[in-house]
């Protein structure tokens, strides 16, 4: 059940980021979201979209995970290795997140969007 709750806690942390970048870019109707390796973006999607996009892929990942660990015995030897994985992977996400509001802010400053 733990593994459940620290699912639902990234889950609600990353749609937290998500509400609060949705009123600090509530200016905008489209979002960036893929840039070439020279900073032009390549395509857009619309803000709600943009925001939403990145939360509910870790929901639905960190649901997995967790539903696995409670169902799933793990290999011999590896079994302290399932909640920092679950956790590595909420962090994981939340990084993404962050770089992904990074580099929309960065590229809206710049007005390249």
């Amino acid at each position: 059940m733990a593994m459940f709750g620290i699912a639902l806690f990234f889950g609600l942390l990353l749609c937290g980021l998500a509400f609060r970048a949705n009123s600090r870019f509530r200016r905008e109707d489209r979002l960036p979201m893929q840039w070439w390796l020279t900073g032009h973006v390549t395509w857009s999607a619309p803000r709600v979209l943009a925001l939403a996009f990145i939360p509910a892929l870790a929901i639905g990942v960190l649901a997995i995970d967790a539903a696995l660990a409670m169902n799933l015995q793990p290999r011999p030897g590896q079994e302290g290795m399932v909640l920092p994985g679950l956790i590595g992977t909420g962090l994981l996400f939340l990084l993404v997140q962050r770089l992904h509001l990074w580099l929309i802010e960065k590229t809206l400053r710049r007005g390249d969007s």
